[in-house]
């Protein structure tokens, strides 16, 4: 199991909570809390170890695209990298959503 923590510059707070995916086979489990933080943070729990690189690549591009601030937990099962991109979207949209 490997425990990786990163940290991004950001601007745009996400609205509420969000919670998206399931931890199971070759899926993943990601969670948006909003923050007062002047900066996002990402916890990453993986049944994988070795991946940090690709990891850093994925998150590096997602905020670059979507500024989000937000603390993000993630808890991997071996998802591929798309899932990952596609769970991380799924979050943002479910945390910006309007409750009304």
């Amino acid at each position: 199991m490997e425990t990786l923590k990163y940290t991004f510059q950001a601007e745009k707070r996400v609205k509420h909570k969000a919670h998206v995916g399931v931890v199971g086979s070759a899926n993943l489990e990601v969670i948006f809390l909003p923050t007062n933080n002047s900066f996002s943070t990402v916890d990453i729990s993986s049944k994988f170890e070795g991946h940090s690189a690709v990891w850093k690549s994925i998150l590096e591009r997602f905020f670059a695209e979507n500024n989000c601030l937000a603390d993000i937990e993630i808890n991997d099962f071996g998802a591929t990298s798309g899932v990952i991109s596609l769970r991380l979207l799924q979050a943002l949209e479910v945390a910006n959503l309007d409750n009304e």
